[in-house]
């Protein structure tokens, strides 16, 4: 996953407001105690979200499977001045040097789980990774959306430098979201590169994530709407989900 598709990322991406999104997990995340410190960002892809949040003050380090997409980020902070650390982990088997005030998980990074011992996996390497009284944050996109906004979907865009179709195919009795992209890249000479990307997704419920973050030792297990701090609404399309570690020594 994420090789050649690393290349153009950011491109199909240039519709995302990172900004507002490293300001929301600020509030998160200073809400639940952490306005400053370490933090690590498992999923990081190429930092767009992870510089942000460096400028917000955080000591980021970003965590990813794929070095196309870490090698990036590392650029893009470097050409920044930002002495950020990436590192190609396995999210579900996290090894820092470090414990960490926050774990995040962006963009979508839990639907990529796609079993339940993938998520739990995640869940405790991420506990085991924080000091006492740490937090983790993540967002996942909400059943409804991938069934209803995703599912059974040919979405085709034409641009200048690059020309997509992704056509989706959402299975309701496994709970799963088939995606194939088929991206045309203009070459200099005009010519164009096919990149192919298959990928899958996991309609998680809201249920079964606290029940897994309860498993892994979590508590004060929080669910948000998008972008605000309140209860999701019906329809919503993200859930930004919240735990803490507990700390005994309180």
């Amino acid at each position: 996953m994420y090789t050649s598709f690393a290349e153009v990322y950011d491109q199909l991406m240039d519709n995302v407001d990172y900004q507002r999104w490293a300001d929301f997990y600020r509030e998160i995340l200073t809400a639940h105690g952490v306005a400053s410190g370490k933090v690590c960002e498992c999923a990081c892809g190429t930092a767009s979200l992870t510089i942000p949040l460096n400028r917000r003050g955080y000591q980021m380090t970003g965590v990813d499977l794929s070095q196309e997409m870490l090698w990036i980020g590392a650029q893009k902070a470097r050409k920044l001045g930002m002495g950020i650390p990436f590192v190609q982990q396995d999210m579900r088997r996290l090894h820092l040097h470090r414990q960490m005030d926050a774990v995040i998980a962006t963009c979508d990074g839990v639907n990529y789980l796609l079993q339940d011992t993938d998520v739990l996996a995640f869940f405790t390497s991420a506990y085991n990774a924080l000091r006492p009284g740490g937090v983790l944050a993540f967002d996942v996109s909400t059943p409804w959306k991938l069934e209803n906004l995703r599912g059974n979907q040919i979405i085709c865009e034409d641009r200048a430098e690059i020309t997509y179709m992704w056509q989706n195919r959402f299975d309701a009795g496994k709970a799963l979201l088939d995606m194939h992209l088929c991206i045309f890249v203009r070459q200099k000479d005009g010519s164009y590169r096919r990149i192919d990307e298959e990928q899958k997704q996991r309609a998680h419920t809201a249920e079964n994530l606290r029940s897994l973050l309860h498993g892994a030792g979590f508590t004060n297990v929080r669910v948000f709407g998008n972008s605000r701090m309140e209860a999701p609404r019906e329809g919503e399309q993200r859930w930004h989900i919240v735990a803490v570690k507990p700390d005994n020594g309180q």
